[in-house]
């Protein structure tokens, strides 16, 4: 048996011992403010489409898509971020599908912005892959090589029609160099300097992305490793962060969130704008097959990775549970 006065005076678990106690002395806390909603809609379909990989996350139609985003908003989701499927047949070289004014991200941008107002911030992914019949994020050359400069001229005519629409902030995702300086250039060229600019400053090739590929019916062959980051890097997210703020990004991201929590950690140490990170689509779907299984208590999972994301710097999280936790909350 320890003697009196052997033992240190301090113990920490004094302050775990009650639900309350433990609310009380946490660091850090999620609020619907924190979550951003990834929604997909596709054109021509009359009924939602289920997401095989992704149970619970649909395609929307036009209408599901309103009813999904007056729900996020009022759950107090902070805002939501939106994809667009074409139909195949509007799939070319060039993705003119996502520069067309009446394409099907376009048109939702407008009914969202009609259904919520400003109620919900409305974002709009600005990349080419989900218009392209080749899949990639770009326009390709004569050797089937991604063109990162012409690629750069179809990201300005996306900024454009993305902000005509009625959009709060455009997510340049392609990780094309200088797309940033790009978009801020066409936005306040054509009068939106009000939207926002959030880049996706760390943009990885990743493993967990399959299940999103499915979800924006990509027609992707081969890979992205020629524009989004080696996995093995963390300074070449540094420099990435420091040419986005250089060109005029408002926001910075992350992307994924669970395996890259490190970078996260960095990136939020590293500037004085609101970061954000992205729980993508293959962490959506572990945390939910495993859970199917069994093997762990979903509820208490996905709260632990959220408070993680949180925990490591990110001030917003784009996560596919957002309206779900956001009612928990």
């Amino acid at each position: 048996m320890t003697k009196y006065g052997s033992f240190p005076g301090a113990r920490p678990r004094r302050l775990r011992t009650t639900p309350a106690m433990r609310r009380m002395v946490a660091e850090h806390r999620l609020h619907p403010a924190d979550l951003i909603l990834p929604a997909f809609v596709r054109e021509g379909v009359s009924e939602p489409v289920p997401i095989s990989a992704m149970p619970g996350v649909v395609q929307h139609t036009r209408d599901t898509l309103r009813k999904a985003a007056a729900e996020a908003a009022g759950a107090g989701v902070a805002g939501i971020m939106l994809f667009g499927v074409p139909e195949d047949a509007k799939k070319d070289a060039l993705g003119t599908a996502g520069t067309d004014p009446d394409g099907i991200l376009q048109v939702a941008i407008r009914d969202v912005r009609d259904e919520v107002g400003d109620d919900l911030v409305i974002m709009s992914d600005l990349c080419l892959d989900e218009y392209t019949d080749h899949g990639h994020c770009g326009v390709l050359d004569a050797a089937g090589r991604v063109d990162n400069d012409a690629t750069l001229e179809r990201y300005a005519e996306m900024a454009q029609v993305q902000a005509d629409a009625g959009v709060h902030v455009v997510g340049p995702s392609g990780m094309m160099d200088g797309q940033i300086g790009v978009v801020r250039d066409a936005l306040d060229q054509t009068g939106h300097e009000d939207v926002s600019v959030l880049a996706y400053t760390a943009k990885y090739s990743s493993a967990f992305y399959g299940p999103f590929r499915e979800a924006v019916g990509s027609s992707l062959q081969g890979d992205r490793k020629t524009y989004q980051q080696d996995p093995a890097n963390l300074r070449e997210s540094l420099r990435e962060l420091a040419l986005d703020l250089e060109e005029g990004a408002d926001m910075v991201m992350v992307k994924p969130a669970l395996p890259y929590l490190d970078v996260l950690a960095k990136v939020a140490d590293s500037v004085d704008v609101p970061v954000a990170a992205y729980q993508i689509s293959g962490e959506y779907a572990m945390i939910e097959a495993a859970a199917e299984k069994g093997w762990i208590d979903r509820d208490k999972a996905i709260l632990e990775t959220l408070t993680g994301i949180k925990r490591a710097g990110a001030n917003m999280i784009l996560t596919y549970w957002a309206t779900e936790v956001a009612r928990g909350l």
